[in-house]
């Protein structure tokens, strides 16, 4: 979430979603009640209410009637939620969630590019194409970048023309936003390679190389992993 930008109560999802994540409130614990947290935020309790609503839709909190909101366990929470996400890469340390999210992407892209180096149409290259040369054009522009990214990952995706695998696209969307916003690196060290890795992978599919898209998607992983790491 940008703060410039955001509402009210996105604003207060933030700060409460954070302090959850950051340990504030651990496991088991009980929130603030509606009362104090109206008057620490300076709103109504439908708003409160509403922040409620949606950390417990990203599996932060519970509410148990009577008494209140209650952090749930960290392994109940959503972490194909691109702000659970986010909040974790921030504030907790712990190399594991890095290897799990890794270990999930080594699961699914590579497979995805081997189906659209088999699968992908004329017009599904042009749609991968011209996000890589989006991705190309504002390689200098944080915002920019990463929305072509993601544009490109989901035009590899959608080339794969599979309905079920489809439904995985939002969250496999918000897994890829979260760490493209961690390890968007403009430097000279970083941004060719990227670009290159992406080039690799869409010339993969358009020669309808199945091996080399996998190969191509294992590379990007790998890349993005070790910045990741390098970071955290």
């Amino acid at each position: 979430m940008n703060q410039q930008t955001v509402s009210k109560t996105d604003r207060i999802i933030l700060a409460l979603g954070e302090e959850i994540v950051a340990g504030k409130y651990l496991p088991g614990a009980a929130l603030p009640a509606e009362a104090e947290l109206c008057e620490r935020f300076t709103t109504s309790r439908n708003i409160i209410r509403e922040v409620f609503r949606t950390l417990t839709a990203k599996k932060l909190i519970e509410m148990k009637r009577y008494r209140g909101a209650f952090v749930t366990q960290r392994s109940q929470w959503n972490f194909l939620d691109s702000d659970v996400l986010q909040w974790s890469l921030k504030y907790d340390q712990n190399p594991q969630l890095i290897a799990a999210m890794s270990e999930v992407r080594n699961l699914i892209e590579p497979k995805i590019a081997r189906w659209a180096a088999e699968r992908a149409t004329s017009r599904d290259l042009a749609e991968i194409e011209t996000a890589l040369n989006d991705m190309i054009a504002h390689y200098d522009d944080r915002a920019a970048f990463n929305r072509a990214d993601i544009r490109y990952h989901e035009a590899v995706l959608a080339s794969v023309h599979n309905p079920v695998l489809q439904q995985l696209s939002v969250a496999v969307s918000q897994l890829q936003k979260a760490v493209f916003e961690r390890t968007y690196m403009p430097d000279r060290g970083n941004m060719p390679r990227t670009l290159q890795e992406h080039q690799a992978l869409y010339e993969a599919i358009r020669h309808q190389n199945p091996d080399a898209a996998e190969q191509a998607a294992l590379t990007i992983i790998a890349s993005t992993t070790k910045r990741l790491k390098d970071i955290t």
